[in-house]
């Protein structure tokens, strides 16, 4: 770091300059993206340079300067580096004299896989644009051209940016946030071409696997004509799906006109694993409706530098993850059983989970940022992901609405109104316009429900809305029943730990802690893998001797077992159904 100049507030010049950024790699094994940015034409005594800390869709503060080294600052007319100073975490300021035309230099290193980050190495480089590039505060709005400069010829740049004609890797984004919402992909990743309702599309796919791209292409153009179809049209010119095939990753980062997947290389020839993918599918693209554009007004306009809280996150995801099971469901990639049974999954992993009674969901959403993405021992007693929570709360507000209307109304007309009133124009929305929205669809006071189920932590009554479409929700129970010890273990480097401990429960009352190394049951050696089955030899009252290391000591410690608890849940065809609800069931499943 040079010498510090003086602080002092900058207040944005009234001239535009020019803003270029230029991306290399010639090392890509050292996972150093090497960032060059031109100022042209600036006109002030201090030039102010920050990097955002988180990026949209991705709730939470991620500190990418951390990744940053190696800053540099010259000018055209300076024999000597400018003079600059770090005001904070992610801020620069530098003291730039005379000087009209600056560069920048620094490098990033890119090392984590994921749909939010960056990462470089021999076999591709791949960025995002909040991970990546410094702005300059005040001059977010203003045109930026990107040159990528790739470490070997026959590497090819894939991004949803426009190209700049004439200028070889060189695009064009209209302000910082559409790069900020336009990924990268650099190296010798295939790309196929297809077409979907007239317009153009893309997927790229970089690694190896057993993905079949004719075959997701043709299920992905289903997806895209139930999407459109829904809202009433695409709201982009053309469209780019971003595949990583990884060791074990798993998620996706929605983009206005593009989205990043990351799956599981080998992960597509099972057909549980391929539906799995094709619902990862189906919420990417439905963001690019569903956030991208119907936002909450908290995030109209994104603040790079500090946390935008909204409780209306359980809408954004929870109801883009009803509708991933729903769209491929009339798609007909899989049929209503599987449909069903995904349901009945979600729900098992609702009812499974203590926090679901002490964190309201719309609470969740607004403590995206210090919790979901945060997760410890503790997580799973005190706090609920809103989109499971959110993606149940849409699944009856679904069924309430078509059992008020015959089918006539559900939540799809929610969608395309919220796109009218909000998303078509990119106003933001109010968690108040959201609530007036889906009532003015329903066509009935909603109070009573928001009260109880998003802003309160009563359980969710699925009963009462799967009745009357001749259906019903059963707790199953394991063929041999396992009384209740209320823990959760994995092995790991040879040692069988306690990873979770359920609140309340027999263990938690008796003193286990999540951490403590399991060894043995009445004296007698135990492993999680076996811990279930020995359970089977007690019933619940009998009182076990449960031995094991807490903090290095050798503890026993004596719990009386609980009753036998449902280890999921089935949505199930009740008998003997009445011809309303038969005519119900196939209007919604039609």
């Amino acid at each position: 770091m040079t010498e510090a100049t003086t602080v002092r507030p900058s207040n944005p010049p009234t001239t535009a300059p020019t803003i270029h950024y230029q991306v290399a790699m010639p090392k890509p094994q050292s996972h150093l993206f090497e960032v060059i940015v031109q100022v042209q034409g600036w006109s002030e005594s201090v030039l102010d340079l920050k990097m955002p800390v988180w990026t949209p869709g991705s709730y939470l503060v991620r500190e990418y300067a951390k990744h940053l080294q190696d800053f540099w600052v010259e000018a055209s007319n300076c024999p000597q580096p400018l003079q600059w100073c770090k005001l904070s975490k992610n801020h620069w300021q530098i003291k730039t004299e005379d000087a009209s035309n600056i560069t920048v230099r620094y490098r990033v290193f890119a090392n984590e896989l994921s749909v939010r980050t960056n990462h470089l190495d021999a076999t591709h480089g791949y960025f995002n644009g909040a991970a990546l590039f410094l702005f300059i505060p005040g001059f977010e709005q203003h045109s930026i051209q990107v040159t990528v400069v790739p470490p070997k010829p026959d590497w090819t740049v894939t991004t949803p940016l426009p190209s700049v004609p004439e200028s070889p890797h060189t695009f064009e984004a209209a302000d910082f946030d559409t790069l900020v919402d336009s990924p990268f992909e650099i190296g010798c990743h295939q790309v196929y071409e297809f077409e979907a309702l007239g317009k153009p599309h893309q997927l790229a796919i970089w690694g190896q696997g057993n993905a079949n791209p004719e075959r997701i292409i043709a299920d992905t153009q289903k997806i895209i004509e139930v999407e459109a179809q829904l809202y009433g049209g695409l709201p982009y010119e053309k469209y780019l799906f971003l595949l990583h095939l990884s060791s074990g990753g798993f998620g996706g980062l929605e983009h206005k006109n593009s989205c990043s997947l990351n799956y599981p290389r080998f992960g597509f020839r099972a057909k549980d694993k391929y539906n799995r993918f094709m619902q990862l599918v189906a919420h990417e693209f439905f963001h690019l409706w569903n956030i991208k554009r119907i936002r909450p007004k908290v995030l109209e306009k994104f603040n790079y530098e500090r946390e935008s809280y909204t409780t209306s996150l359980w809408f954004c995801e929870g109801t883009t993850s009803y509708y991933d099971l729903v769209i491929p469901f009339r798609a007909r990639i899989y049929d209503t059983k599987t449909f069903l049974d995904g349901l009945s999954k979600e729900i098992t992993r609702l009812q499974t989970t203590p926090g679901r009674l002490v964190q309201p969901v719309s609470e969740s959403s607004f403590d995206a940022w210090i919790k979901l993405y945060r997760r410890d021992a503790n997580s799973d007693n005190a706090q609920i992901s809103y989109y499971l929570k959110g993606e149940l709360v849409s699944f009856l507000l679904d069924l309430l609405i078509r059992a008020r209307h015959g089918n006539k109304r559900s939540l799809d007309d929610v969608l395309p109104l919220m796109w009218q009133q909000f998303g078509a124009r990119e106003v933001g929305f109010t968690s108040q316009q959201l609530r007036d929205t889906i009532e003015s669809v329903a066509d009935t006071d909603l109070s009573d429900f928001f009260n109880r189920y998003v802003d309160g932590t009563e359980e969710l009554p699925f009963d009462k809305y799967l009745e009357p479409f001749g259906l019903k929700l059963m707790g199953i129970e394991e063929e041999e029943l396992v009384p209740y010890l209320g823990v959760k273990g994995k092995t790991e480097n040879g040692q069988d730990t306690i990873v979770f401990v359920e609140a309340d429960s027999p263990a938690g009352v008796a003193g286990i802690d999540a951490g403590d190394q399991l060894l043995a049951i009445d004296g007698w050696r135990v492993t999680t893998e076996q811990l279930s089955d020995r359970l089977k030899e007690y019933h619940p009252g009998d009182t076990i001797e449960l031995t094991v290391f807490h903090q290095d000591q050798l503890c026993t410690f004596s719990i009386t077992l609980g009753a036998f608890q449902p280890s999921r849940y089935q949505i199930m065809h009740i008998e003997n159904s009445t011809d309303a609800q038969k005519r119900n069931l196939a209007g919604w499943l039609e």
